[in-house]
This record gives C-alpha cells, structure tokens and sequence, in this order.
C-alpha cells in the first residue's frame, strides 16, 4: 500500500498576499499550485482528497490561507469621520469564481482584532470587525476560518464566535489556531537538536493548552470548533505533545524559521520535530507553511517536497493499522450475539484475523498433548466441544491441532443461528465428515450426549466479559468433565482513563429523539481509538475463569489512577486479556497486545461531563457489572477528585439481553 497523502497549506499572510499591498496577485499564488500540480505528479489541488491511481504517495496543495479584510483599509466602527469613511473594505468576491472560494481559500482574522481587550475603544471596534469578517467569510462560502488565541482570557471572542455558528445559515469549520509554547516562554538559547529538558509542572509546558481548554469550554465543544497548532522551534515536553495530540488537531502551523540546512543546503527539521511531523500525519493533519524562504538558493517548493520525503519515509502501518483504516474514532454498538443472529459480513470480518485462530489452534494442540501422553494417541479420543461454532473457523482449527499432535478427537460444533448452521451442514458434508457433528441449540439449552473434555469458544467481547461469555460457559459447564479443560480458562478486563474531546462529540451526537437526552453517555461503544490521550496505564478490572465453581458474575471493583499533567477526563478505555491454555494468549491491551490481531477495537465508557483535572490528581473510578437473570449491564461513576452522577443506574439506558 502506498503512503497516504500528505495535507499541505499555503498561509497567505504576512509574506505572502494580505489581500491589498500584497507581493503577488491571487492568481499567482493559485497559478504556482497548479504549476506545482503539473510539474510534478504527486501534487494536487484539490478540497475532498483525492488520490491519483498508481502514485505512491501524493502531496496536497489544498488552500492558501488569506486574510479577509484588507489591512490597509481598516475600518472603523466608533469614531467620526472615520466610521463614514465610504467604500469597500475589500477586494470583490469576483476575484475568484465561487468554486474556488469554497474549495481554495481558508480565511484568516485580521491580526489587530482584540475582541477581549480592557480597552473599550479596541474591543468595541475588535467585536464589529469580527462580525465583520465572520459574517464575509460565510458569504464567501469558505470551508474554513482561523482564529489565533494568544492570551489567556478569551471569552468575548468565544461569545461572538459562539453567536455567529447559532445564528448563522453556513457550514464553515473554525480553525484555532493555538502556539505549542507562548512567546514570553520560548528560550533564546535553543542549540539544534539538542534534547530539551522540561518538567510538566503545569506552568510554562501547558499554558497555551490552558487558553485552548478554556476556550473550547466556552464555546461548549462545538463541533466546528478544532484546533491548528503552531510548532515553533522550541517544543514542550513529550508529555505536553502527547496530550496536545489528542486534541482535535485540524492543521499543523510550521513556520519556515523552525527549518535547519542540511549539507546540500535544502530545509530540514530536526529530529524531535520529525517525530512531531509523523504523528500528525497519523492524525491526517493539514500543514501550513509561513514565513519567508530562508533558503533562497532553492525554491520554495522545497519545503513541501521535504515534508513529502518525511511521508514516504515514515514507517508503514501495521495490518491492525490496515484492517482498522476507515474506522478510527467510529463508535459502533456493541454486538449482541445472544440477542440478535450475526450476518454472514460479520463473520467474514472476524474470520479473516490471522492471529487469533492460529492462537487458538496452539492452545488445542498444547492441551492436547498434555491429556494424551503418547501411548493413547491412538486409543485415547477426547470430546471436544466447540460452543458458538458460527461459521466454523475454531471447528476447523480444533481439527488442525489434533492433525499436528497426532491425537483424536470427536467433535460437536454447538451453534445457535441457524443461518450460520446452515454452512456448519455444508463444512461437514463436503470437509469434515462424521468426525464433526453439527447441533442447532443454544448451549445453554442443549442436552450433551456425552460430556466434553475440552470446551472451546470465541465468545469475548472488547471487555472480555461484555458479550456475556461468563452467563454462556456457566450455563454449559454442566456438561464438561470433572477434569476438563476450558480454552479459554480465564480473561480479565482492563480499564484507562482517557481525554479526546473528539470522540466526547461523537457521542454527544448519538443523540435520540425519544431517549433520555444524556442516554447516549450511558452506554459503551466499540470504537477505534485514534484522536485521544491516555491519561494513565490500564488496570485491571474484573476476572473470570472457567470452569467456575461459584456461579456469581456480579461484580464490583474501584481503580485508582494518577494523572501526571492538567488535562480532562472525558471517559475510560476498556480491553481485555485472555489466557487460553497455560501460557498461549490473547489480547487487546496496549501494553501486550497480540502483534497483528484485529478481530476487536477498544471499548468506551464516556463521561455526561468532562472532568478538569490538576498536574498528580487521583482519579477514582468505580465500576459495577450487573446481572438481574433477564440481562446484564454495566454502571460507573468517577468519585474523586470531583464525584460524577452514576451512570445507566439499573440500565436505564443500555442492558445486554440474556
């Protein structure tokens, strides 16, 4: 697979074109794109990303970045005779066919705009320029408008921002553009690629991520709202950029001054700013370049055709990143194999994860070897019992273990979706015969011929527990024997808190019109984590095994967890672990993950209100699985530092069916 492409901006400011007094015309900076476009392939122009059949990887030209209003003829809204000066106050949208304004161009506030500024005539005229200039870029129709922050109190621009998305009949996003570290606390004696030593102390790292958390707060995480940071030369410690990058990250600024010199005397980035650059090209960030050329031997194009050289040369993605392409931070529902019959589709998805079957056909073989010693291999047959066959992927592995250790086994594929039966029928037809016999029943219910010496199942869900494996196996452990094996034995849930404001909207959107308004955070979702910041390492949660002695799967648990930068809750990642036999395993948790596997997503738990959080706090999460006989559900509530309402109390909001 080629490399995705990479997202590039021109910034048309400062250097470039403020729209009057402006060094070249529009035209000319839209000519050198598509100059760029035909000279060279891999370049684009384009709004909605499209790629080139063939072509390794493309670098995008999307939008030049402008001004709105002319500088030059700034207006002004509370002074005579200034505030009758006539005229416009810009250029004609006739410059550029309305195509181009919708698709080229981002906007971007005019520098003087002070709209919290302690001085009323600033302010005064700083608010009517804002509508000004909001109110001209959606008539312009432009896909986007950015906004610096560069203090901290910030809340007059957000209640004018805030006004103009409710009272507005446009779709534009809004891009806020937010600088890693402020200007007063950038240091002046930075040596290239030096490692830079900081303490995430909260003060100096975090400040800038403090004007944007309270900025977003004010505007109440309004979707169109999203983030554009500005790399400088001097970076805030690893911790700060993980959390940063967890935020909504629409664009990536790079001034060309941050650019160093190689030998050959193109632009290069130093080291630590690569590391920086890859991630966000995880994150499908859009770049802008700003600044003059400060290479003026080359072209300015060489800085776009480095950051080209850095998206070839990233590492490529692994099959987990290949299989989930498409479905990063895409909340699904949980499946409910009890309740409802998957669909074939499903089953194919599953089907296809190279890891998980060859781990289950390890753990059969190594079970048994170890109950059939040599000398039986060929009196010896053990019963084995695959529960939830489906489609036959763990019939067929079973068969491959026993063909690899020499050893017999009968089998009995138990399934109860007689859609799957039917290719059960057929497997055993044409494929295995009468060594397999296939029984339409749900395990619960069946009435075993003989009881088993090995059961297998694939009933985990993303929390091990969540697809109500332990209700299952308890229900058909009756027919196990007394010395029997279980694959899986055990699997223990895990649980993170994690920030993501994007995956907060998303479940904000998962409103229904006949629901309780906040059930939508009173439920879990499999989704795969992408845009967010893991806040502290997984715990473990609740464990099961089999074959249980004690049927109880009620179960409570609390989890401490330390915070170590200011950030904010809004939810727990769920995964799981899974021993199958002995020491062959399974699982989703980040630190053990099974290299390759794909067959689950995380699982999250989202929180009705995000959770502020100071530099060493101690979050308190308390979690509860609820079994009543008819369903099963889960509740949570964070009680420290603050204490949250419990959430889904006797799953009001989501249950699983038995």
């Amino acid at each position: 697979m080629g490399s995705p492409a990479v997202n590039l901006l021109f910034l048309y400011a400062d250097w470039w074109l403020p729209l009057y007094g402006s060094r070249c015309s529009v035209s000319a900076i839209l000519a050198l794109a598509r100059e760029s476009c035909v000279q060279r392939p891999g370049f684009e122009l384009c709004s909605r990303g499209r790629r080139h059949a063939g072509s390794h990887s493309q670098t995008r030209v999307r939008f030049p970045v402008h001004a709105d209003l002319s500088p030059s003829l700034r207006t002004e809204f509370c002074d005579e005779p200034a505030q009758s000066r006539p005229g416009a106050h810009t250029r004609s949208d006739l410059l550029l066919s309305g195509r181009d304004w919708n698709t080229l161009i981002v906007g971007k506030l005019s520098h003087w705009i002070q709209a919290d500024s302690e001085v009323k005539t600033i302010r005064k005229n700083s608010e009517a320029a804002l509508v000004q200039e909001l109110n001209f870029a959606a008539y312009l129709g432009l896909p986007a408008f950015m906004i610096p922050l560069r203090q901290e109190n910030n809340a007059n621009l957000a209640r004018i921002l805030l006004n103009h998305i409710h009272t507005g009949h446009h779709s534009s996003m809004f891009w806020i553009s937010v600088p890693l570290m402020a200007a007063e606390d950038v240091r002046d004696d930075i040596i290239e690629n030096e490692p830079i030593n900081r303490k995430d102390d909260g003060s100096e790292d975090e400040r800038t991520w403090q004007w944007w958390h309270s900025f977003r707060t004010l505007c109440d995480y309004n979707k169109r709202i999203c983030l554009a940071i500005e790399i400088g030369a001097d970076l805030p410690s690893e911790a700060v950029i993980d959390k940063w990058l967890g935020e909504p990250i629409k664009a990536a600024i790079l001034p060309t001054s941050i650019f160093l010199t190689n030998k050959k005397g193109f632009p290069v980035l130093s080291k630590l700013h690569q590391r920086i650059i890859f991630r966000l090209f995880k994150l499908d960030a859009q770049f802008i370049f700003t600044g003059s050329n400060r290479h003026s031997d080359k072209e300015f194009r060489s800085y776009l055709q480095y950051l080209q050289y850095l998206n070839e040369n990233r590492p490529a993605p692994n099959s987990y990143e290949v299989f989930a392409k498409g479905y990063e931070d895409y909340l699904q529902s949980p499946l409910q194999p009890l309740m409802d019959n998957l669909e074939s589709q499903t089953y194919e998805v599953f089907e296809k994860d190279p890891i998980k079957y060859s781990q289950y056909q390890q753990a059969v073989y190594r079970c048994l070897l170890d109950r059939v010693p040599d000398e039986q291999k060929d009196t010896n047959t053990q019963v084995l019992m695959v529960l939830g066959a489906g489609r036959g992927p763990l019939v067929n592995a079973s068969l491959r273990a026993a063909k690899q250790a020499e050893r017999r086994i009968r089998v009995y594929a138990v399934e109860k979706n007689p859609n799957a039966v039917i290719t059960l029928e057929n497997w055993r037809f044409e494929e295995w015969g009468d060594q397999v016999t296939v029984v339409s029943c749900d395990m619960r219910e069946w009435s075993a011929p003989e009881k088993a010496d090995i059961i297998v199942s694939e009933l985990l869900g993303s929390f091990g527990d969540n697809e109500l494996s332990p209700e299952c196996l308890d229900g058909a452990q009756h027919f196990l024997k007394a010395d029997g094996v279980s694959i899986p034995c055990d699997y223990t849930s895990y649980l993170a808190p994690i920030s993501s404001s994007k995956l907060y909207n998303e479940v904000r959107m998962c409103r229904e019109k006949d629901r309780d308004p906040e059930a939508q955070f009173e439920m879990p979702y499999v989704v795969r984590l992408h845009n967010f910041h893991q806040l502290a390492e997984p715990q473990a949660c609740f464990t099961f095994r089999h074959p249980n002695p004690v049927i109880d799967n009620n179960r409570y648990c609390s989890l401490r967890f330390n915070v170590q930068c200011n950030t904010v809750l809004h939810g727990f990642a769920g995964y799981f672990e899974t021993n199958l036999y002995k020491d062959v395993t399974l699982s989703i948790r980040p630190q053990t993950h099974s290299p390759g596997m794909f067959s689950w997503f995380p699982i999250l738990f989202p929180l009705k209100q995000p959770v502020l959080l100071a530099r060493e706090s101690e979050v308190c999460v308390r979690f509860w699985r609820c079994n009543n006989g008819k369903k099963v559900w889960y509740e949570w509530a964070v009680t420290e530092p603050v204490c949250s309402a419990i959430h889904n109390p006797a799953g009001r909001s989501y249950t699983i069916g038995l």
